[in-house]
Formats: structure tokens, C-alpha cells, sequence
């Protein structure tokens, strides 16, 4: 008898969100589960092979193993850079005296 894992494939947009619930083998790879779970009916854009992947939160590798009743998040591109986009953030508040450092004279 196989022993098998329950576990969830979540994905989500701004408009809508699902996680759909997939039975596998035990050692069943984590891109390996994104295909079984049929994820792909609902967002035709999810590129199993190449899309970043978590377990509750936390990025892992394909490589990964999981346990019975984890949650596998596929995560959709960033559009900006968060790291420039805080610089971004702190150049405009420099400039205009709020915080970073800068005295704002009133």
C-alpha cells in the first residue's frame, strides 16, 4: 500500500484565488504536485516548471520534501522591485525633509 500525502496548491490574483486540495505519493516533487493538482485549468498563465514556489509562506526548493497537509503558494511575478522601490521611497522623503536623516526647518 502507498502511503499519501493530502496537500494544497494555492494561487492568486488580485480578482480571484484558489487552492485546490490533491492527494500524492510520499516524495512526490513540488513542481510534480503543481501539475497533478490541475492548477493550471483555472490560470493558463502558471508556468509549473518555472514559477516560484513556498510552503506556508517560506520559498523552498524543488527539491523540498513535504508532509501531509502542507500548502504549496505559487507565487506570481513581482512587477516592481522592492529594493528600488523603497529607494525610491527615500530619495522623495530626502527631498522633501521627511525622514532619512534630513531637518525639515519649521
Amino acid at each position: 500500500m502507498n502511503a499519501k500525502h493530502l496537500i494544497e496548491v494555492a494561487y492568486a490574483t488580485p480578482e480571484k484565488q484558489i487552492i485546490l486540495a490533491c492527494e500524492v505519493d510520499f516524495g512526490t516533487a513540488v513542481r510534480a504536485v503543481i501539475r497533478v493538482s490541475g492548477i493550471e485549468q483555472y490560470f493558463p498563465e502558471i508556468d509549473p516548471e518555472h514559477c516560484d514556489l513556498g510552503v506556508f509562506g517560506k520559498s523552498v526548493a524543488d527539491d523540498f520534501e513535504l508532509s501531509d497537509g502542507d500548502r504549496i503558494e505559487i507565487y506570481r511575478p513581482l512587477i516592481a522591485d522592492p529594493k528600488e522601490v523603497r529607494r525610491q521611497r527615500a530619495a522623495k522623503g530626502l527631498k522633501t525633509g521627511k525622514g532619512g536623516g534630513a531637518l525639515n526647518p519649521e
